[in-house]
């Protein structure tokens, strides 16, 4: 009898679409009015079920309302989304999502996730134009030689520095690109993909999981919740350095063991194949020279002026897409590469990266089923009602368990901020916690699941590497584990002192 193989991602995230499809017949349909800012005429908008209302914006307004945010996070754009109104919970007419609904998801995620698509597109493209130039082997077999004897410490500086992004700005599906540039290092290294991939993705899931100073978790959901954002930002960097340092440790004894021993590589039969797609790990031929230090010095620069354009500049996805355009394009003037050659190398590159971005588009469409069944504000219904009469320790870690959930239906950080946390911050007034807990538990939650969400980033990320969802599991759960434990004590003690 053959063995069975596991799905692919796309199969994957399909099942799951049909899962929720199912759920919107289940759950009762359900919405929160909302309230959203009016910057031309400086009015708040309260829009309900049948009615809208217009109210002056102030504070007066959001006390009312029971909102407990200073009306300055509204006034100067910190806060640009609609909210929640909290007590306003009414089951509406039910929308469930049928068989065509089902098949159009994929379609209409798509079309909502073309931002991120095109990103990765264009990623593609950029990578295409500089492996022809080979840029990316110089470079390598240089870092290759300069590492030798001391190749564990690239696990622990690339590691650091995707983490580091994740916590200050939100490194997630950036992080695409670098699977393709620094999986030929690692093999080079002695080590096997997993090795990259998790350097890569685990960087950023804990950065983002421990988020200090990024505008899209930590600030956004102070905001939501009226507090400063600076409330409980020391628990949160003593957190990210020591989930870091757990990360780096586990990542480090695999890297051990797989060097040492080749075989016990959980992807070993997959070694032959994954080194043909990503470069051999011999490297001692290439010489780097002037002209391939100006196209990778292009190259990195980037990733710089990205940092800094979303960091500084309120940057977004056309914006990035747009540097690595500019970016391809300036390597291949720097390369000599003729035109017509250009444009078929950018196009072949995309087209490696298609399948990545079908999965995230696949993603978004099971956001699209929920929104449209009219469940999500249900599901956070009653997720709040199960916190009533805790005690501070269950609260905290129910409320870490609540965010890992909903971050399967709603895996967007900013997202589940702006529509949680008027809902969920509230809690902690009953119970006597001080509302950061909530935020802490929100991004601890989300990002424990990040780990090995389907609807997240990861199976995208997998796609790209050409590793398997169960392997990924295999490597991963025991982290999983150990993560949960360590957030579950770290978050009982912050609620208590």
């Amino acid at each position: 009898m053959k063995k069975l193989k596991f799905p692919t991602a796309q199969t994957i995230l399909l099942i799951i679409a049909g899962i929720v499809a199912v759920l919107t017949w289940v759950i009762p349909s359900g919405e929160y009015d909302s309230l959203s800012y009016n910057k031309e005429n400086n009015t708040f908008i309260s829009q309900g079920l049948k009615e809208s209302k217009t109210f002056p914006a102030t504070q007066e307004t959001l006390n009312s309302l029971n909102i407990k945010i200073p009306v300055e996070k509204f006034i100067n754009g910190d806060i640009w989304k609609p909210i929640g109104i909290p007590d306003t919970y009414k089951i509406v007419e039910s929308s469930p999502q049928g068989i065509l609904d089902f098949f159009k998801s994929p379609i209409k995620g798509i079309i909502e996730a073309a931002d991120i698509i095109f990103l990765v597109l264009i990623i593609g493209g950029l990578i295409g134009v500089i492996d022809k130039t080979g840029a990316f082997d110089a470079g390598i077999s240089w870092l290759a030689e300069k590492l030798k004897g001391y190749e564990f410490v690239l696990i622990i500086i690339v590691t650091i520095l995707i983490a580091i992004g994740g916590t200050t700005f939100g490194l997630a599906e950036e992080t695409i690109a670098f699977y393709p540039i620094l999986i030929p290092v690692f093999l080079a290294a002695k080590y096997d993909a997993m090795v990259a991939l998790a350097c890569i993705y685990l960087g950023s899931s804990v950065g983002t999981m421990c988020s200090t100073t990024n505008p899209f978790s930590a600030i956004i959901a102070s905001n939501a919740s009226g507090i400063n954002w600076t409330t409980g930002l020391t628990g949160r960097f003593i957190m990210l350095i020591l989930c870091t340092l757990i990360c780096i440790i586990y990542i480090l004894r695999y890297a051990h063991r797989v060097k040492k021993e080749p075989s016990r590589s959980i992807i070993y039969d997959q070694k032959g194949d994954i080194e043909k797609l990503f470069g051999s790990s011999t490297y001692t031929t290439l010489k780097l020279t002037n002209r391939l230090r100006l196209i990778l010095i292009v190259f990195i620069l980037c990733f710089i002026i990205m940092i800094y354009g979303v960091s500084n500049l309120e940057w977004w996805f056309v914006e990035m897409t747009t540097v690595f355009l500019v970016g391809s394009i300036l390597i291949g003037f720097i390369a000599k590469i003729k035109e017509y050659d250009f444009v078929d190398l950018f196009v072949k590159g995309a087209s490696e990266l298609l399948g990545v971005a079908i999965i995230i588009g696949i993603a978004r469409g099971v956001t699209v089923l929920m929104n449209d069944g009219q469940i999500s504000d249900s599901l956070l219904y009653y997720a709040s009602n199960i916190t009533n009469g805790m005690n501070k320790g269950i609260f905290a870690n129910t409320m870490l368990f609540i965010y890992s959930g909903l971050s399967f239906f709603i895996p967007s950080s900013s997202g589940m901020a702006v529509l949680t946390m008027p809902i969920m911050s509230p809690l902690a007034d009953g119970v006597g916690v001080g509302r950061e807990i909530v935020v802490n538990a929100y991004q601890y939650g989300m990002g424990l699941f990040a780990f090995l969400n389907p609807t997240g980033l990861i199976l995208a990320s997998l796609a790209v590497v050409k590793v398997s969802y169960n392997k990924w599991l295999k490597f991963v759960m025991p982290l999983v584990i150990i993560l949960t434990i360590f957030t579950m004590l770290a978050l009982t003690i912050q609620a208590y002192f």
